[in-house]
């Protein structure tokens, strides 16, 4: 078995993992790169493998950097199924679209940028790549990939391919987020492989817990917050407090909360 990390690590965005076994070739994630110009040129690069022999895409939950490109894998030549949770399917039916329509307006605007050649050759002196000016995908792309999913349940097991079985657990980061545990047999060897996707905390106000996992023989385990310790809910809820209170009455100002829109803004609200 031969595992590839496509993205995400030594950096945060663009989670997508390549596993490959004997006859069966399957994506874990497959997410935009975020985080500026530089970075999002990362998207337009050829796949370091042919989308037509993959087999399946197991999908941990819905935020663009782990989902982002599939309309781009599907537009290239995907054909199979892409399995997540009901709630993933329900929310990357508005955020693949809501991705493409950025896509398109932002290659839009680059192509009617009058500054544009300027701008084209001052990147290229500092020795940046051309700018795309197509859009990474279309709204059309996008809702074509939506076709490729199908839902699965907490707690079910399901076998998408004869060698590949594997069972979504809930990982309290947003609403359909998944830890997946995956069992790949080559032989008469099966291995497990967990994949935790973007882990909750606890005592979340609008999601449950993260499932505990007991064991694996390699798991892969994501560490955005891996070098802190986070403060306890309530902590946190008096800190917010203490904050709104004073800008509003001590300083008679107002209250601006930016915030991930799909998430953090729920549990803001």
């Amino acid at each position: 078995m031969k595992l590839t990390f496509l993205g995400a690590a030594r950096e945060v965005t663009g989670a997508s993992y390549l596993v490959e076994a004997d006859g069966v070739r399957f994506l874990v994630d497959c997410g935009m790169f975020q985080g500026g110009r530089e970075t999002h040129t990362k998207n337009y690069r050829a796949f370091n493998f042919d989308p037509r022999s993959i087999d399946f895409v197991l999908l941990t939950h819905a935020h663009i950097d782990h989902s982002g490109l599939l309309p781009r894998l599907v537009a290239l030549g995907f054909k199979g199924t892409i399995h997540t949770t009901r709630a993933t399917c329900d929310l990357l039916a508005v955020m693949l679209p809501d991705s493409a329509h950025i896509q398109e307006k932002e290659a839009e605007y680059a192509n009617l940028n009058r500054f544009r050649q300027r701008i084209a050759k001052r990147e290229a002196a500092q020795g940046m790549p051309p700018r795309d000016t197509a859009p990474l995908y279309t709204v059309a792309q996008a809702q074509a990939s939506l076709k490729h999913l199908e839902a699965v349940e907490y707690n079910e097991e399901i076998t998408p391919h004869p060698q590949v079985r594997c069972i979504f657990r809930d990982a309290g980061h947003i609403l359909g987020s998944a830890i997946v545990e995956v069992w790949v047999g080559e032989g008469t060897r099966r291995r497990k492989i967990v994949f935790s996707g973007d882990l909750g905390q606890p005592a979340r106000p609008l999601l449950r817990d993260p499932t505990p996992i007991f064991d694996a023989d390699y798991l892969l385990v994501e560490s955005t917050y891996g070098n802190r310790e986070h403060k306890s809910m309530e902590a946190t809820l008096d800190e917010l407090v203490e904050a709104i209170t004073d800008t509003i009455e001590r300083k008679g100002g107002n209250v601006i909360i930016p915030a991930f829109a799909v998430g953090r803004t729920q549990d803001m609200l």
